[in-house]
């Protein structure tokens, strides 16, 4: 198995698993930020870190870019024509870029989704997401 395989089958693996703030436990809760975490560490991209706490609504009230910069200690930025499976897309939500997804197959992504309560399979261009500014990372080694 390829590493990008890797990350979509890890991926696929926390759908359904339900939102939670703060967690990171599969089938039990997990959030946007802790997702990407859990995946790429899982499949050796990334060591396990703990991003420090964060407030649920920190991008509606600051304009510090937090979740973008811990994705850019671990990942490159790329363009939507480089994208590939197992790529990260960012999302700007208020003032931040504050919400993570894992590609599938662009534009399908996997991601902790407050809104539905749990880990989705959705379209990253489709829905909520569709008039959000969105950035393209792939993890550092991945290739």
């Amino acid at each position: 198995m390829t590493a990008r395989e890797a990350i979509v089958a890890e991926a696929r693996a926390w759908l359904g698993t339900p939102y939670h703030h703060r967690a990171r436990v599969k089938g039990a809760g997990v959030d946007c930020a802790q997702i990407l975490i859990a995946v790429f560490s899982a499949v050796g991209l990334i060591d396990d870190f703990d991003p420090g706490e964060y407030p649920r609504d920190w991008m509606l009230h600051r304009g510090e870019q937090r979740f973008r910069d811990f994705v850019e200690a671990h990942a490159d930025q790329i363009t939507r024509e480089d994208l590939l499976p197992g790529d990260m897309a960012l999302y700007q939500v208020g003032r931040c870029f504050a919400h993570g997804a894992i590609v599938i197959d662009w534009p399908l992504v996997v991601h902790a989704d407050s809104r539905f309560g749990r880990v989705t399979l959705a379209e990253g261009d489709g829905g909520w997401l569709a008039e959000r500014e969105v950035l393209f990372y792939r993890a550092k080694g991945l290739r």
